[in-house]
């Protein structure tokens, strides 16, 4: 009932603001101008984006949103904010919500799993705005929200696959939290791995330690844990995915010469302030194209054709960029095993079919090679 009665205060701040200045103005983000026009679009949508937990430099999620929602608002000349949470809690995130509506904004964007329980109530609350749900999943989407996951098993397989066809025999999986999304990343991983060793013949000599630090960030109890894994066991590659907890396995692996895989996006540079070409390659799940469409979409007079639906988004094409899970081509350790040419043939092969890479997420892949799963650090 609080709730409620507060989201028609803020909604009636909302109308006189608009009322008295022609628009709210947010002091929390990036604006663009608000000259354009056609359709819903331009002029009349004002853009904001709410972070999880954590903020716009965090390599990961938050970041690759915040750049691709501020980018195509500033082409498309339309006004953009964004607002951090107060803490990690929904009721910050909620309240959030709440302040980007009150200044004016009528599409919010909500990247990460942890915005599920805060829209579904806000969507509620607020039926006028548009919300952008990105990696998760509503078993019952609301009418005025579009949410999508990604199927980030495939983008795991390929990295796993690459990794040993690039000559790595003694990989590791350093996932954050055990959650939907890390574990798909995870288990595509082992598959892929598992398929390369196959196709060259060395099941017996290719094997995966695995392990979920309990968090998405790194410390010192989950960098000694790494320290063990480069130095003591001959770990040669981990992929860390996890948000920021990709810093235990870099100063771990800067130790001995390791190598690491990114996630979500392509973390080589943040990586490679560690150490140079630190990072072969990184399992990437396309945030910006996924943004770009729908606010494309909302411009256009097309938010119908997406409102009130959740998609699983994976491959779309053969050709490799324009699907929303991939490597990416530029920064990739490319080697004589795995050329980018094998890459675009492996893609191929996946989006017709050949290669099945399988979505489960109740038990670890059976494989040829050897997998120790350690459970989790913390």
């Amino acid at each position: 009932m609080k709730r409620k009665i507060l989201a028609a205060l803020l909604a009636g701040v909302m109308v006189l603001s608009l009322a008295a200045c022609g628009g709210g103005d947010s002091g929390s983000g990036d604006s663009g101008s608000t000259d354009a026009g056609g359709g819903e679009a331009s002029g009349d949508m004002k853009i904001a984006m709410i972070t999880d937990s954590g903020d716009i430099t965090d390599q990961s999620f938050n970041q690759t949103t915040y750049e691709a929602s501020k980018a195509w608002a500033e082409d498309a000349g339309v006004e953009f904010n964004y607002y951090k949470p107060e803490s990690d809690a929904d009721e910050a995130r909620s309240a959030s919500i709440d302040q980007a509506i009150a200044d004016g904004a009528n599409v919010i964007i909500c990247p990460g799993y942890l915005f599920e329980v805060p829209v579904m109530d806000q969507a509620e609350l607020y039926p006028d705005v548009k919300f952008v749900v990105l990696d998760v999943a509503f078993e019952n989407v609301p009418a005025n929200a579009y949410c999508c996951t990604y199927q980030e098993e495939l983008s795991g397989y390929m990295a796993g696959y690459g990794a040993v066809k690039l000559g790595y025999k003694h990989l590791g999986f350093l996932g954050g939290m055990s959650v939907p999304a890390v574990i798909r990343f995870g288990y595509g991983y082992v598959q892929g791995a598992d398929e390369a060793a196959k196709e060259l013949g060395i099941t017996g000599d290719v094997q995966v330690e695995y392990v979920y630090g309990g968090q998405f960030y790194g410390d010192a109890d989950i960098t000694a844990y790494m320290d063990t894994w480069y130095g003591s066991k001959g770990v040669e590659v981990v992929f860390a995915c996890g948000g920021g907890i990709y810093t235990s396995a870099a100063e771990a692996a800067v130790k001995t010469g390791g190598k690491l895989i990114g996630v979500d996006t392509d973390q080589s540079a943040i990586i490679n302030e560690y150490a140079d070409d630190l990072t072969i390659t990184s399992a990437m799940k396309s945030l910006t194209t996924s943004v770009q469409t729908l606010l494309s979409a909302i411009k256009d007079g097309k938010w119908d054709d997406y409102a009130g639906k959740s998609e699983n988004l994976g491959l779309v094409s053969e050709n490799s960029e324009e699907n929303f899970v991939q490597l990416p081509a530029d920064t990739t350790l490319w080697g004589d095993g795995f050329t980018e040419d094998d890459y675009h043939t492996l893609v191929a092969a996946m989006y017709n079919g050949e290669i099945k890479v399988s979505d489960d997420t109740t038990a670890m892949p059976a494989t040829e090679i050897t997998v120790n799963d350690y459970g989790s650090i913390k």
